[in-house]
């Protein structure tokens, strides 16, 4: 069920600083800020050969990562996000082995315009997951 490493995500408390650090002093590719309202971040994507670092700030008062960042002022790993084929049958498998599915168990539109859910982190371990239909 569970494909490539999509993606690791890292709270930011200032996402121009945070991009700058990885294009010019690691030499990467960073894409341009991206608006997500619906999940209530703005992201930005630094593209590495083998997977993608997302740099993720909160966007308005209601952002679910504003916590995250209240109780770590500097940032931090805020989840990983594997790919799978179909996520409807990855969500019911996983929902049938015991995992939680956070919010809605019907999938949002992720920052690549794909079907995305988010699991508990109890259930991985003390990880916040991430799956994404590719």
């Amino acid at each position: 069920m569970i494909g490539n490493l999509n993606h690791v995500a890292i709270v930011v408390p200032d996402l121009a600083a945070a991009a700058a650090i990885y294009k010019k002093t690691l030499g990467a590719e960073v894409s341009e800020p991206q608006d997500l309202p619906d999940h209530g971040v703005t992201t930005v994507f630094v593209n590495l050969p083998n997977t993608k670092i997302e740099l993720l700030h909160p966007l308005g008062e209601g952002s679910p990562i504003q916590k995250f960042l209240l109780n770590n002022p500097s940032g931090g790993m805020h989840h990983v996000c594997y790919e799978v084929e179909d996520i409807f049958a990855a969500r019911d498998k996983l929902v049938e082995e015991g995992a939680r599915i956070l919010g809605s168990p019907e999938p949002k539109t992720g920052a690549h315009g794909n079907p995305v859910l988010f699991l508990h982190p109890k259930d991985f371990a003390g990880t916040l997951v991430e799956i994404e239909q590719v």
